[in-house]
């Protein structure tokens, strides 16, 4: 019996690969490698000397799917495949609705016909939108101000949907806040094809000369100095969080939501000057107008994935921004050699 995880060259993926092989599990992974590499899979396989099986499709093409479904065992499937960027999401709405919704339908009606029904989804914060208060508990209202979050607002309303049709499935429903970092050995990390999206991998680009100096949206929000507050999660303890998850599902029927984060708030001009402690280096920065739709804080109540689950992050935010630099200064160009590039 396997797990099947898609999207599992991704950046969170490959880090929950990982940590399901150390735990003795059979992994299974689907990825069309739109937005990851498949070199990540081969360093997992290199990290853990253990062996993944690997499937290059979409989950769009349901005809493939079901190959990967009749040819092994699958216990339980988590489920990272999709678009990601809010920006982009905002210019090319139709698309993440298409790619994220439905290929997530494709998922469950394999899953249901093959009689697999523990689910772990990898969902999003962003669900919450602007937050009514902080910490955020999983209880706050869904508000998703963007067709990213929105399309991860719809699809926990369709696994709900699922599981009132038949309640035999269990279902977790993961709520990320914002994962940084690498694995300790630096061999897998975070891979951004183009200018990064996401504060960390920007910093990184910045400190070894990528780009020329980072770009803050906005320092007037009603915070310690002004700048966004965010609740910045060590990629590894968020994979274990998976593992944790999986094994909660396996026992259990239901949907279940769980906040994965630290349950602290840094600011962007905080985690700046974690990593300039770090890595010994002065990071040029400019101030520039917020973004629209960007929030003054955003930190989870994690006291339930503590509770239901026994997960806690351990990793602080030193540790955090020394391995997203040991990861970077080990890989400047990414998965990929700079003649590829």
């Amino acid at each position: 019996m396997a797990i099947l995880v898609t999207g599992g060259a991704g950046y969170i993926g490959c880090h929950t690969c990982l940590e399901l092989l150390d735990a003795g599990y059979d992994v299974i992974v689907i990825d069309n490698f739109s937005n990851s590499h498949p070199e990540s899979l081969r360093r997992v396989m290199e990290i853990t000397g253990k062996k993944l099986t690997v499937y290059s499709l979409d989950l769009l093409d349901k005809k493939s799917l079901e190959t990967v479904f009749q040819q092994n065992q699958i216990e339980a499937v988590i489920h990272f495949a999709g678009l990601k960027a809010v920006g982009e999401s905002v210019l090319f709405p139709l698309s993440y609705y298409q790619t994220n919704i439905l290929s997530t339908v494709n998922l469950c009606e394999m899953m249901k016909r093959y009689d697999v029904k523990h689910f772990v989804f990898s969902s999003s914060a962003t669900v919450y939108g602007i937050p009514e208060q902080v910490p955020i508990c999983e209880k706050a209202s869904l508000r998703a101000n963007n067709p990213y979050g929105r399309t991860k607002r719809m699809i926990e309303e369709i696994l709900r949907d699922l599981f009132q049709s038949d309640p035999n499935w269990s279902i977790a429903l993961l709520r990320y806040f914002n994962p940084i970092g690498a694995h300790e050995s630096g061999k897998i990390g975070e891979n951004p094809k183009e200018i990064p999206n996401n504060l960390m991998p920007y910093i990184t680009q910045v400190a070894i000369g990528k780009l020329q100096v980072l770009s803050i949206y906005g320092n007037d929000y009603p915070t310690r100095d002004g700048t966004g507050i965010r609740d910045y999660i060590h990629v590894v303890d968020l994979a274990k969080g998976h593992v944790k998850a999986l094994e909660k599902m396996m026992t259990t029927t239901g949907v279940e939501t769980y906040n994965l984060g630290t349950g602290k708030g840094y600011s962007v001009l905080e985690l700046v000057a974690a990593f300039e402690k770090v890595s010994g280096l002065k990071i040029p920065y400019k101030i520039v107008e917020r973004r629209p739709g960007d929030i003054a804080a955003s930190f989870a109540d994690v006291s339930k994935a503590k509770r239901e689950l026994g997960w806690v992050a351990s990793k602080g935010i030193e540790e955090m921004c020394r391995d997203a630099w040991k990861w970077q200064t080990q890989n400047p160009y990414g998965y990929e050699s700079r003649k590829e590039q």
